[in-house]
């Protein structure tokens, strides 16, 4: 998977912007990537268990090839909704244009959003498909604010690919809210993107709510 060097500045956004969305669907609110210095730090079973169970239940729901569009798409809902805090992704991804946008414009973008990333992941897959997600380990950020290592494997891939997690909570209550891929934080890349676009909009929210609408329509019928 290709990831986003440009902004979608006034266009529908391209396929590296839409690859980053596919990602950041997964990520919101980091604010800062772990520091080298944090890497002494004590591992959290808690979150990497977490991400083993429900980050490998996403890989496994897009490459399973027995499904049904429809069940695809209804199984990898639920499963996006039990891996992420969709609602902070969400705001998150608007920058400072969350603190503006008015409620009509977010009762329109928030489904925009998600069905957009969902259709851009789905019809993304088989750019870095793996079938198998391995723990490799952990960073405490501090208590409750940890950053997992993974590696996923198998499927089109011909090496392990290293991604990380960054995830919130304890206990029985952790949500990923953002993946590095290739170095790169996704959820920062997504909100950078969009921001530009609404800024190059003079501020117009609605700019972007379109062009996601018709993105997100587009892909769900295969690559572009």
């Amino acid at each position: 998977m290709t990831l986003p060097g440009s902004h979608m500045k006034n266009t529908h956004p391209t396929r590296r912007g839409a690859n980053a969305a596919l990602l950041a669907f997964f990520g919101a609110a980091s604010f800062a990537a772990a520091s080298p210095a944090l890497a002494q730090n004590a591992r959290d079973p808690g979150a990497e268990a977490f991400v083993q169970t429900k980050a490998q239940r996403v890989i496994t729901v897009l490459a399973n090839k027995g499904m049904s569009d429809a069940q695809k798409k209804q199984v990898f809902h639920q499963a996006v909704d039990e891996l992420a805090d969709v609602p902070r992704i969400t705001n998150f991804v608007l920058g400072k244009y969350a603190r503006t946008i008015s409620p009509d414009q977010r009762a329109r973008f928030t489904p925009v959003f998600r069905t957009y990333a969902e259709n851009v992941y789905q019809s993304r897959i088989d750019d870095y498909r793996g079938e198998q997600l391995k723990v490799t380990g952990s960073v405490v950020r501090k208590p409750g604010d940890v950053i997992v290592n993974t590696t996923i494997s198998g499927g089109q891939l011909s090496s392990p690919l290293p991604v990380s997690w960054r995830v919130l909570g304890g206990g029985q209550n952790w949500k990923v809210v953002d993946v590095q891929f290739k170095g790169i934080w996704l959820a920062i890349t997504q909100q950078q993107d969009f921001v530009s676009t609404i800024d190059n909009a003079g501020g117009n929210i609605d700019v972007l709510i379109n062009q996601l609408q018709k993105s997100g329509s587009g892909s769900s019928g295969g690559k572009r």
